[in-house]
C-alpha cells in the first residue's frame, strides 16, 4: 500500500512541475493522469482479488463517462479556448475523480488522499490550459465523485437504484434515475 501511495504522490510531484510548464504540456499530463486513479484503482482491486470492488469501479467509471458525454452533447458550451463546443462538463475531472472517491471509498483515505490530489492536479490543468472554466471542472468532479458514492458502497442495494438513459417529452436525451427510501 506505501508504495501505491509512493508512487501516486511521485507522479503527482513530476506533474505538478505544470506551473513551469507551457499550457500544452499541462494538456497533455492531463490526458494521461486522468486515468491513474483508476487504473490504480483496478490494479488494488485484482491485487487484492476484490472482484466485487472491480465492478463497482467499473460501474462508477462507466457512469461518470455516459453522464459526462450525454451532458456535453445536451448543453454544447463552447470551451475557453474556443476550439468546440464540449466544455461542460470536464470528461477527465469526472474519470479522475471517479476513481480518486472509489479508492477512497473501497480502500481508505490512505488511498484517497494521493488520488484526489492527482484528481485536483487534472482539474487544475484542464483549467490552466483553457481547455474548461472553474464551473465545468467542478461539474466534473461532482459527477466523477458521485458516480462513486452510489457504486462503491451497499447504498446502490439497499436502496435499488437504477440509472439509465433516458428521452425527454420533448424528445431531448436525460438521464434516468430512481431510488427507494
Amino acid at each position: 500500500m506505501n508504495r501505491i501511495i509512493l508512487a501516486i504522490a511521485l507522479i503527482l510531484v513530476l506533474a505538478m512541475q505544470g506551473y513551469a510548464q507551457n499550457r500544452k504540456t499541462v494538456e497533455t499530463t492531463t490526458d494521461v493522469l486522468m486515468f491513474v486513479p483508476g487504473a490504480v484503482g483496478a490494479g488494488v482491486s485484482l491485487l487484492k482479488g476484490d472482484k466485487e470492488g472491480f465492478w463497482q469501479l467499473a460501474g462508477s467509471g462507466a457512469t461518470a463517462v455516459a453522464a459526462s458525454y450525454l451532458l456535453k452533447y445536451t448543453i454544447r458550451k463552447e470551451r475557453p479556448d474556443g476550439s468546440d463546443k464540449h466544455s461542460f462538463p470536464s470528461n477527465h475531472t469526472a474519470v479522475a475523480f471517479a476513481g480518486a472517491a472509489y479508492l477512497q471509498r473501497r480502500y481508505g483515505w490512505g488511498y484517497g488522499v494521493p488520488a484526489y490530489a492527482v484528481g485536483a492536479y487534472v482539474a487544475w490543468g484542464r483549467v490552466y490550459s483553457k481547455r474548461h472554466d472553474i464551473w465545468d471542472v467542478l461539474a466534473g468532479t461532482a459527477i466523477g465523485v458521485g458516480s462513486a458514492y452510489i457504486y462503491t458502497r451497499p447504498f446502490a442495494k439497499q436502496h435499488n437504484v437504477v440509472i439509465g438513459p433516458s428521452v425527454t417529452p420533448d424528445g431531448g436525451p436525460a438521464i434516468y434515475f430512481s431510488m427507494n427510501f
